[in-house]
């Protein structure tokens, strides 16, 4: 038994070894759904645009010889509204204030059957430009005072359709697990100095039990206390805060990365289901020198039981080292 602490939350993850499985045994033994190239029910596959509510707010290019490559659409069922105000106000001891932002859905491919593992490198590149893009955009609305940009793949994970895609959504409200993270952030910057971020890519730069693919601007490792088996972090090299800011070279890189990362996730496991999301600073952080944004991939391999929800304490049953391992190899 081991209990181990995440730098960027002071989190405890407890692992037990005697509870876990071999690396393998979390390949999931299921049949994969073999999805046609088109679907004539699926509102996001190309020629069925008559299905889709609301128009397109962007569309990029096809590539090799796509139609078009990516689209983004506002959500049918949006979670919040953006002609809502931000105004808060008292009922009696409660706070509460209208359900304003934005909910976009991102169309990654044009193809029913393809997920980003198993897309080209371009084509991965395509969707991270549209992240970017509306990300920036949507930055540029001072209501907005944060950015998420999530992916759902898989039931288990909240997927409703099976034909790839991504969301967005802002708020006119910052969650407190994310204050508090950059809280402990700012608090490690205070007594050392440095981003904490930064010194965990130099520790796993160095030591590489838990990397598993780096490049030039990015690396990727299973964090030293992941929550759940086979979290993957992508991190930028390159001190910054806000995903806005990265370079059309971070972005080809981070295409490269992000691909392979699902590619291993995809074969190795057999598909998995998962969420990712790129944790970004919030508006007025984006300069702060304790803040890194990243991407944070979290498979569902394992259910939360009782004492979990009860302390808040994650029970993996997987060591880090050799989900890593197995990752390589």
């Amino acid at each position: 038994m081991e209990i181990r602490q995440n730098k960027l939350t002071r989190q405890w993850i407890i692992f037990a070894p005697n509870r876990k499985k071999r690396p393998k045994d979390f390949r999931k033994e299921k049949t994969r759904e073999e999805l046609p190239e088109y679907d004539k029910d699926c509102p996001f596959c190309a020629g069925n645009e008559e299905l889709l509510v609301h128009p397109f707010i962007i569309e990029t290019p096809g590539i090799n010889y796509n139609p078009w490559q990516t689209r983004v659409l506002p959500n049918k069922y949006p979670a919040l509204e953006p002609d809502k105000s931000t105004f808060r106000s008292m009922e009696g001891i409660y706070i509460k204030m209208p359900g304003y932002g934005k909910h976009e859905i991102f169309i990654d491919h044009p193809k029913h059957n393809i997920c980003i593992g198993l897309m080209k490198n371009e084509e991965v590149r395509a969707v991270i430009e549209t992240y970017w893009m509306r990300y920036n955009e949507l930055m540029k609305d001072v209501r907005n005072l944060m950015v998420i940009i999530f992916k759902n793949h898989g039931p288990e994970a909240g997927a409703s359709l099976s034909h790839s895609h991504s969301q967005l959504i802002s708020t006119g409200m910052v969650p407190s697990h994310l204050r508090v993270q950059a809280e402990e952030a700012q608090r490690y910057y205070d007594d050392n100095g440095r981003c904490v971020m930064c010194d965990i890519v130099g520790f796993e730069s160095k030591y590489r039990e838990r990397v598993i693919i780096e490049n030039n601007s990015f690396i990727s490792f299973i964090p030293y206390a992941a929550e759940v088996p086979f979290e993957i972090w992508i991190v930028p090299k390159r001190h910054e805060a806000n995903f806005g800011d990265i370079s059309e070279e971070e972005r080809i890189t981070f295409a490269e990365i992000l691909r392979e990362a699902m590619k291993k996730l995809y074969e190795k496991l057999n598909d998995p289901d998962f969420n990712y999301v790129i944790i970004s600073a919030p508006r007025y952080k984006a300069g702060e020198p304790h803040l890194h944004w990243y991407l944070r991939i979290m498979p569902h391999l394992t259910t939360r039981a009782g004492f979990e929800i009860g302390s808040g304490i994650f029970i993996n049953p997987s060591l880090p080292e050799e989900d890593a391992s197995f990752l390589k190899d």
